[in-house]
């Protein structure tokens, strides 16, 4: 239980130093030049060019975008913006690469769709994995269900409505203490309720993480055997394609749009048929108040009812 305890403190440490390393800083770092290593790319830029209408400059080796390419798929209705960024390099979330750029455009998305050559994807997938992680993007996860709200005074008030296996009170106490200590809060209100790790629980303190869904594109499928993409194309959150060969690239149109969790909403006039041409697009579990605002913002006061059915 001590080990707990201590590594539970550790991890607080590493968030609140972590914390700090990522604040701008105030003096101008002075610009050294730098250079790119000739290696095989994952095909991000081919990518973009065939989904889209954008040209991005596309090459057999890494590094090849620079800056950020926009591009617009146009798909059941909707406009779905493609952001093309530059790749990222291991210390990305310390700066390296211009990766705090890259990343700060990352965390605005709605999806992210990691670009991974099949023949190196593993490695690649744990580089990217870690440098989002260490600036507090979360992929695949949810929010933990975690109540947390300093207070002026009281001290700190702990419950949980479920059976903790991973955290006990003290140790909450301990992460708070220790993490909170330059905060000038030692007040707080804590309510678990799930069964959460330390780090979801430090998560919620540091209060900036972002949680999105990510698709791991697995590139270069032709270069690989069937088994091997046969094994990717298990695991979850995948999809395995071959920009060359153009392969799979409409299943990942349709996981996109799945992950996107968007749906097309088609009006009627009274006695005429629907209008199939332009779709109102929101998000999945959206309400007839969110559609009148969608048309006008004054139509949802003056509304008195919908008849709504749902395309098979």
């Amino acid at each position: 239980m001590s080990t707990e305890y201590h590594l539970g403190l550790l991890k607080a440490k590493l968030a609140k130093y972590r914390a700090q390393l990522l604040e701008p800083s105030k003096s101008p770092a002075a610009k050294g030049e730098g250079f790119d290593v000739m290696k095989s790319g994952d095909a991000r830029s081919t990518f973009l060019s065939l989904m889209t209408s954008t040209a991005s400059e596309a090459a057999s080796y890494e590094f090849t975008t620079l800056t950020c390419i926009p591009g617009v798929i146009e798909y059941k209705g909707a406009n779905i913006q493609l952001l093309d960024l530059p790749g990222i390099i291991e210390g990305a979330a310390q700066g390296k690469g211009r990766g705090r750029q890259v990343i700060a455009v990352a965390r605005t998305a709605d999806v992210v769709i990691m670009m991974l050559d099949a023949t190196k994807g593993e490695v690649q997938r744990a580089l990217l994995e870690k440098e989002l992680e260490s600036v507090g993007i979360r992929l695949n996860k949810s929010k933990p269900n975690i109540y947390f709200k300093p207070k002026k005074g009281g001290g700190i008030s702990f419950n949980s409505t479920v059976t903790l296996t991973q955290c006990s009170e003290k140790l909450v106490q301990l992460i708070l203490h220790e993490y909170m200590s330059t905060s000038e809060i030692f007040n707080a209100e804590v309510l678990f309720r799930e069964d959460c790790s330390p780090d979801e629980f430090i998560d919620v303190i540091v209060g900036n993480r972002v949680y999105m869904p990510c698709l791991y594109v697995y590139n270069k499928i032709d270069q690989i055997s069937m088994e091997e993409v046969d094994r990717l194309a298990r695991r979850p959150h995948s999809v395995v394609i071959s920009c060359g060969m153009k392969l799979n690239l409409d299943y990942l149109l349709e996981k996109l749009w799945e992950y996107l969790a968007l749906t097309c909403i088609y009006t009627k006039k009274r006695g005429q048929r629907p209008d199939f041409t332009d779709a109102i697009i929101l998000r999945k579990g959206a309400s007839v108040e969110h559609v009148c605002h969608r048309i006008h913002r004054s139509l949802a006061s003056q509304f008195k009812y919908a008849l709504v059915w749902e395309l098979p």
